[in-house]
């Protein structure tokens, strides 16, 4: 029966090939390989639409009424609506990974797919967009100065939590996973080592946010190693899914 191999304590040990492929995960390898491929999509898209409709990152909320006013959906992605679906998109990754990896080292995944579940949630709790296309109408349509002033008050009270407590630890939660996944993908005879450094690589850029002044350029380099990652992780996903099919029983 085909294995694959992974250490632990310096010695290699036998992964029944059955472990990671049986038919009963098809499903959701397939489900999480769409995913990926998915969020390889959302990442150029969101580069392209900062580029050419840039976010007011230090304007006010008037500023960001007026981007939502003008380009409704530009203003949506600038406010990283479209991390919000690649957050939601982790979740089926997260658990074939979870399903993948499980035994190489149990402990390490179950921790790292837990953190980066409640960063999922933690993540999408924070995120602003839809408050801010709700402010941003109401600011339209208020006929007086105090309307006005109560959503533009609303809407830099919104700004201000985007990038608080929920957001930081989220960030955090989710660098911390991406890594620790990396780390036992490279472990792991079922992803090439190539994938398992990739998401070290770009988890570990990511946290080039927290350098001052330039953190933010760091962050979004981080993205051609996601990018590149997402790729991989679908194609090995979708590998895996038919791997799964073909070890179904015959007449099932």
């Amino acid at each position: 029966m085909q294995t694959f191999t992974h250490r632990a304590g310096g010695i290699a040990n036998p992964v029944p090939a059955g472990e990671a492929t049986g038919a009963r995960w098809r499903l959701l390898y397939q489900g999480a390989a769409a995913a990926a491929l998915i969020s390889a999509v959302f990442i150029p898209i969101q580069v392209a639409v900062f580029l050419i409709w840039p976010p007011p990152l230090d304007g006010t909320a008037a500023d960001w009424f007026t981007l939502l006013r003008d380009h409704p959906l530009a203003g949506l992605v600038d406010l990283d609506l479209l991390l919000v679906a690649d957050n939601v998109l982790l979740i089926p990754i997260l658990l074939a990974l979870y399903v993948a990896l499980r035994q190489v080292s149990a402990s390490v995944v179950v921790t790292a797919v837990a953190l980066g579940m409640v960063g999922v949630v933690m993540y999408l709790a924070s995120n602003p967009a839809i408050a801010m296309a709700t402010l941003s109408d109401q600011y339209a349509a208020a006929t007086t100065d105090a309307q006005r002033a109560a959503a533009m008050a609303a809407g830099e009270a919104t700004l201000a939590m985007w990038q608080g407590t929920a957001f930081q630890v989220a960030y955090l939660l989710g660098s911390a996973a991406g890594i620790a996944l990396g780390a036992v993908m490279l472990r792991s005879g079922l992803f090439g080592k190539p994938t398992g450094w990739l998401a070290i690589v770009a988890n570990t850029v990511g946290l080039g946010l927290y350098v001052p002044g330039v953190g933010v350029f760091i962050a979004v380099f981080s993205v051609v190693f996601l990018e590149a990652w997402y790729v991989l992780l679908a194609r090995r996903l979708h590998q895996l899914s038919r791997e799964a099919t073909t070890a179904e029983p015959a007449g099932r």
